[in-house]
């Protein structure tokens, strides 16, 4: 059985343990200590936006065994119309399979629908093939697409 709760401090360093999950897909030409750098500034934006601006989620087991988090965000489409948008979604690699990231999108649907959004969006890489059929069968489709050319 898991459940999902907000963040609390002592989830800290839980939440950035599992910051190198979050380049999984990545593309060979991006750097991942840039990568990884910047995944840290998103989770600790998000920590300090808890509550206000973003909702830090937590799940775990029955037990208390944090199995992984996301975050979710007030946003705006460039034509204006609010909706809510997860930025980090990540289980432990142990939770894999395991119903963990379901029931994470699943409360931020929630939190989304409190908040009076109608639209919820999230960003993943070509690469993470895995994430892209995970999001596909909770009903996401794609809306726009990065095209990147190396020179």
């Amino acid at each position: 059985m898991v459940h999902v709760r907000p963040y609390t401090s002592a989830d800290h360093a839980f939440i950035f343990s599992l910051a190198p999950r979050l380049a999984v897909g990545k593309q060979p030409w991006r750097d991942l200590t840039l990568w990884l750098k910047t995944v840290e500034e998103w989770l600790t934006e998000s920590i300090k936006q808890h509550y206000q601006k973003t909702m830090v989620l937590i799940a775990e087991d029955e037990k208390g065994e944090r199995l992984g988090f996301a975050t979710v965000s007030h946003s705006t489409h460039f034509t204006g119309q609010r909706q809510a948008y997860i930025g980090e979604l990540v289980t432990s690699e142990a939770a894999e399979g395991q119903g963990v990231g379901t029931t994470l999108v699943k409360a931020c649907e929630q939190w989304a629908r409190e908040q009076g959004h109608a639209i919820i969006t999230l960003t993943t890489g070509v690469g993470n093939t895995r994430a892209l059929k995970f999001y596909n069968q909770l009903g996401f489709r794609s809306e726009d697409i990065t095209l990147t050319k190396l020179l």
